[in-house]
């Protein structure tokens, strides 16, 4: 391997702190919610993750690329992050399965990235200061004018980017031939969640995130879900009409992560901006109807309030998160509504809590023997 230069890069928090690195070869710069996740794998699943698009991503990972890219493992048909900090970024890899180099995987998208960071240090400095806004830069753009431009950029509270990630259009996932009908709102939906839907003999629609209720019901599903997504909730009052008429239907419905807070906003439950938020597929939970522990995969800033749902008549806590017992997930007394705020669909992640969608297709049952 011959040896090669790399151009000085950047990255500089909106507190004015800067922390220095290599580009790995991509000239620009790029803006975002810097944020760090603690998964020691599945890169590429957590780069093309639609809940990442607006975030500068630090990957605690020592080494990013090593085992380079596979077209069959992306949640997205596109990198979503808006940027990649790492330590080590490998431009070789090995792995017999594996279609290209994550080098030219970034090239292809234009994706920009700094490497050498210590990000022991950065992933030290966010947990104490909190998820805030940064830039990468690697075109030797000044320190002066990278701060006027960062402070242009808007904060992740109040931001709605469903927008940005969901289908223009109606499409269709799985056999049409399939027992269940699923209509899918597409706040930013991960392709593994229709997978496993379609596994469980699931026919899936999937709808643009500004679709009515109207719209989904023309499918005549069995069953609805509201998906996962990238920024704040509370704009998302589209959704949140959707979630209300579905419920007043007692329609069955299972959401993930945003789609979690928008059935909590729904009901009337406020939802909050997190101080880093959890994101990586080793947090702890605790399934408090069975009293049994997951170790579950979370990608989410945003959280439900915990005071507000216990408060909540109709509305019962599921699952807490077991570091910081938040809200990890709901249900309804006297619907057939159901929430988490993590991911099931595990990719990348562990599989303890597969069984939600089990529990989904069990829900859709026993609403189908009740119309016979």
């Amino acid at each position: 391997m011959k040896y090669t230069t790399r151009q000085s890069a950047i990255l500089l928090l909106s507190d004015g702190t800067i922390f220095h690195g290599k580009s790995i070869g991509i000239s620009g710069k790029t803006f975002g919610e810097v944020c760090f996740n603690t998964g020691m794998t599945g890169y590429q699943e957590i780069f093309t993750d639609p809940s990442y698009f607006g975030q500068i991503m630090v990957a605690t990972n020592a080494h990013i690329g090593n085992y380079g890219v596979n077209d069959l493992e992306i949640e997205s048909d596109s990198v979503k992050i808006a940027g990649l900090v790492c330590k080590n970024f490998s431009f070789n890899y090995s792995r017999v399965d594996s279609t290209g180099s994550l080098e030219d995987y970034f090239a292809k998208q234009n994706l920009i990235c700094i490497s050498d960071v210590d990000t022991r240090a950065l992933v030290s400095y966010i947990r104490d200061n909190g998820a805030m806004n940064a830039v990468i830069c690697t075109d030797g753009t000044s320190i002066e004018d990278l701060k006027i431009e960062l402070a242009n950029v808007p904060n992740m509270e109040g931001l709605e980017l469903a927008s940005k990630v969901s289908t223009t259009e109606p499409y269709f996932f799985g056999d049409e031939n399939a027992t269940y009908k699923i209509s899918a709102l597409d706040l930013g939906i991960k392709k593994n969640i229709l997978r496993n839907l379609a596994k469980r003999d699931c026919y899936i629609k999937v709808f643009p995130y500004n679709s009515s209720y109207k719209d989904l019901a023309e499918f005549n599903p069995d069953g609805y879900f509201l998906s996962n997504g990238p920024g704040d909730p509370d704009p998302l009052f589209g959704a949140i009409e959707v979630a209300k008429e579905i419920i007043k239907n007692n329609n069955p419905l299972f959401g993930i992560c945003l789609g979690h807070q928008v059935i909590a906003l729904a009901n009337g439950v406020q939802t909050y901006k997190m101080f880093g938020g959890h994101r990586g597929i080793n947090h702890p939970v605790k399934n408090i109807i069975t009293g049994k522990g997951e170790i579950t995969s979370q990608n989410h800033g945003f959280a439900v309030k915990r005071e507000a749902l216990e408060g909540h008549p109709e509305l019962e806590i599921t699952h807490v998160h077991l570091n910081d017992d938040t809200v990890a997930g709901m249900r309804m007394k006297n619907k057939n509504c159901f929430s988490v705020q993590y991911h099931p669909e595990a990719s990348p992640g562990p599989h303890d809590s597969s069984y939600l969608f089990d529990q989904f297709i069990d829900n859709i049952k026993l609403a189908t023997a009740k119309t016979m």
